[in-house]
């Protein structure tokens, strides 16, 4: 299809893999390695946030954050992201995906500072203040799913698009590692400096006063990697896709790419004018959208949202299965920075072993076995695994089988990243027009938040213990762990069957794959996926 298609296009489509790539894929993913790390790092420190606020004097267990405030803590930023991602999502196609870039980056130094700067003279008060900080940091991480993926998109060749917008995401895995890594460091050198009894031997000396700056220093360095590429964001041209065929400025955008991909390109203003005037027109909410594209968006969307219910429950909870299978010793055996130190070790292992090692296996495969493929096996090996898990729970919770238990929770990780978990950030950077790209993925990706949300805040019920004298403290009696597990498992089943939904895009070339080539075009080549 490339007789059609822009020259300057064509030349990315057909671009050897070159510095910019890479320097595009750092910039992109230095964003996200700090998203996954704001996200994730709340669940490291929640714990230490209960001993330090919410103690009570006599009570047989540490403080822990009452059912309420945990849920809000856990999930504000996820509302924040939710309402970030359908915001910058639809601006990144009206005003640039350079212009807004630069606003969610600040957004995220910003409020990574003032989280770790949370204020009060009450702890309802610095729970409001840090709520209130999240949500925003949030929003700004929000922003950077859409851009980061459609900017990668766009820059990429159609070779290796796939892997390129994969890498930009592999970061996550990267930002959950560095999360952990920091709390070890700080959580140990406060230890090693502050020595503190454990709980059962003196409840209110296990929390030194020097324990409020742990929480606070793990939240403040995520602003340290999103401010050091504020300057190279900055300095990336805004996309020749988004020039040529949304900003309709032809000579902008072979000028730009002349710089980028040190060639001579020629400005097709007549090419671009052409196109605008044939086609371009419909638009989001309209039948022809809904003809071409409907089904597609609503594959995306739901897979998304399914993913997320099962990958979001056990991250941001794998501390309490850990606890529950006994591989993070009582709370009252140990001092409230041992603790953060227990939960942050628990929390990198799992990352280095298996989330980190999956992302890559998709950036290393995903062009050869397709997105399709790939979300496919990794669903039916989660929902494989995670019923593995729930079945016989009960075996695994005795002593001898609790590494057992961690190696198989350790695989539906694995598959998550080598799987949906990558697929459905890629895929709908791929299958939609350039005017609505970032629009389309902003829903896929809030549809996935809401997905988050629905993990985090109804595993925190549904994880309870039946019975109502085992529960934490403030929660109702729940359906456990092993009925949760089995729930997830029959979520991961869905979500394998909605992939029939999302249509193949390996190889093709971006106009290709939307139809804004020729007349046709999308409907050709999503039936033929």
């Amino acid at each position: 299809m490339a007789g059609n298609q822009l020259v300057v296009l064509n030349a990315l489509d057909v671009a050897k893999t070159q510095l910019y790539h890479f320097t595009a894929i750092v910039i992109a993913g230095m964003g996200f390695f700090t998203d996954a790390y704001d996200l994730f790092c709340i669940s490291l420190v929640s714990k230490l946030l209960g001993r330090i606020y919410y103690h009570v004097d006599g009570a047989p267990k540490p403080g822990s954050l009452p059912p309420n405030v945990s849920a809000a803590v856990n999930g504000v930023a996820f509302c924040g992201t939710l309402a970030g991602q359908l915001f910058f999502g639809w601006l990144g196609d009206k005003m640039g995906r350079k212009r807004v870039y630069g606003l969610t980056l600040i957004m995220m130094v910003v409020c990574s500072i003032a989280s770790g700067l949370s204020f009060g003279d009450s702890p309802k008060g610095v729970m409001a203040t840090l709520c209130f900080f999240r949500f925003w940091l949030g929003f700004g991480i929000g922003g950077d799913y859409p851009l980061s993926a459609t900017i990668m998109s766009e820059y990429a060749n159609k070779k290796t698009r796939g892997a390129f917008i994969a890498a930009v995401f592999a970061m996550q895995g990267f930002g959950i590692l560095g999360g952990g890594i920091v709390a070890l460091i700080v959580s140990s050198a406060f230890d090693h400096n502050y020595k503190a009894p454990p709980y059962e031997i003196d409840p209110i000396g296990s929390t030194v006063p020097q324990a409020d700056y742990v929480w606070r220093i793990v939240l403040i360095f995520g602003a340290l990697p999103a401010a050091l590429t504020y300057y190279w964001r900055m300095k990336m041209p805004e996309t020749a896709r988004y020039t040529a065929l949304v900003a309709r400025n032809a000579k902008q955008a072979a000028a730009d790419m002349s710089k980028v991909l040190q060639v001579d390109l020629e400005a097709e203003q007549e090419k671009v004018d052409r196109f605008a005037r044939e086609k371009n027109s419909y638009g989001l909410f309209s039948k022809e959208f809904a003809r071409r594209h409907g089904l597609p968006l609503l594959g995306t969307a739901s897979t998304w949202f399914l993913l997320d219910i099962a990958f979001y429950s056990q991250n941001l909870f794998q501390k309490d299965i850990f606890t529950a299978i006994g591989w993070i010793p009582p709370a009252k055996t140990m001092n409230a920075i041992h603790e953060v130190y227990k939960i942050a070790r628990a929390q990198t292992l799992i990352a280095l072993c298996s989330t980190v090692p999956g992302y890559w296996f998709t950036v290393a495969l995903i062009d050869i076995l397709g997105r399709f493929f790939i979300q496919l096996m990794g669903f039916a090996f989660m929902t494989i695994f995670m019923f593995a898990l729930a079945i016989p729970y009960n075996h695994w919770t005795k002593a001898e089988n609790h590494i057992s238990f961690v190696v198989l929770y350790s695989f539906t990780f694995f598959f998550a990243n080598f799987g949906p978990n990558a697929t459905t950030f890629v895929v709908p950077a791929e299958i939609f027009p350039a005017r609505l790209r970032s629009t389309c993925h902003g829903i896929s990706a809030a549809a996935g938040k809401a997905g988050a949300m629905v993990g985090a805040f109804g595993f925190l019920y549904a994880a309870q213990n039946k019975d109502p004298a085992k529960t934490d403290a403030g929660y109702p009696p729940g359906i456990g762990v092993k009925n949760s597990l089995i729930m997830l498992g029959f979520i991961n089943l869905a979500g394998m069957l909605l992939t029939f939904l999302v249509p193949e895009s390996k190889g093709k070339s971006l106009e290709d794959l939307t139809g804004e080539n020729e007349e046709g075009t999308a409907d050709t080549e999503l039936q033929n996926a």
